[in-house]
Parts: structure tokens; C-alpha cells; sequence
């Protein structure tokens, strides 16, 4: 894939880059569940790097948020690590996820418009 192509319900600005610090775990249960992550909607890549035991992710968060990838990580029984660093980024990924979700869905206004009507001449 080149750098302007993203997989079917990703786009550039919605796009979202994830690392996950996993506890260990075998090679079996890594690409059961990477298998598993990539067929989800709106994934655009994941892959792990066992030296450091990192899960990345790159997801368009209007149509997937990281409480979708923990729960299949969850049906896998893997665990996020646990140390403080991770769980802080954790619901630093959790908000904006959540952020990125309702700006989508929200439809912008705007005080200057005049308002519906008021085009009309007077007589």
C-alpha cells in the first residue's frame, strides 16, 4: 500500500496509531489474535513485536475505539501490561477514541447564519 491508501472505512483524518504494551505471551495466542484484530472494520495495519511485547495499531477510532481491540484481546486471554505507563495511555487512547468518535457524528453550526426566514423582504 502506498502512503494515500488505507483499507476500506479508514480515513487520514480519523486515523489513529496505537501501542500496546502486552504482558507475555506465547507466539500461538499472538497471531491467533492479530489474525482476529485484522479482520476488524476500520483496522488499517497491526502487527507485534515480540522483543519489546508491543501490539501496534493503526485504526480509523470514528469506527473502532481501543475497547474493541481489548476485548478480543480479553476472549484471547491476554492482558494489557500492567504497569503504570500503560494504563495511563490506556485512557489517554480510550478518550481521544472517544473524542474522535463524536466529533465525527457531530454537526458543526454557526452563529452568523441568519436565521430561517429572516431572507424574506418585509412589506
Amino acid at each position: 500500500m502506498s502512503q494515500n491508501e488505507h483499507r476500506p472505512g479508514v480515513t487520514k483524518v480519523n486515523l489513529m496509531v496505537r501501542h500496546l504494551k502486552l504482558e507475555p505471551i506465547d507466539n500461538a495466542k499472538v497471531s491467533a489474535v492479530i489474525e482476529e484484530i485484522d479482520q476488524l472494520y476500520g483496522l488499517d495495519d497491526v502487527s507485534y513485536d515480540e522483543k519489546s511485547q508491543v501490539l501496534n495499531l493503526a485504526y480509523d477510532a470514528s469506527h473502532l475505539c481501543i475497547d474493541g481491540i481489548e476485548e478480543v484481546l480479553k476472549k484471547h486471554d491476554i492482558e494489557i501490561s500492567h504497569d503504570w505507563w500503560a494504563h495511563f495511555k490506556e485512557g489517554y487512547y480510550r478518550f481521544v477514541d472517544q473524542n474522535v468518535k463524536d466529533n465525527a457524528t457531530h454537526q458543526p453550526w454557526s452563529c452568523h447564519k441568519t436565521p430561517p426566514g429572516a431572507g424574506r423582504k418585509r412589506r
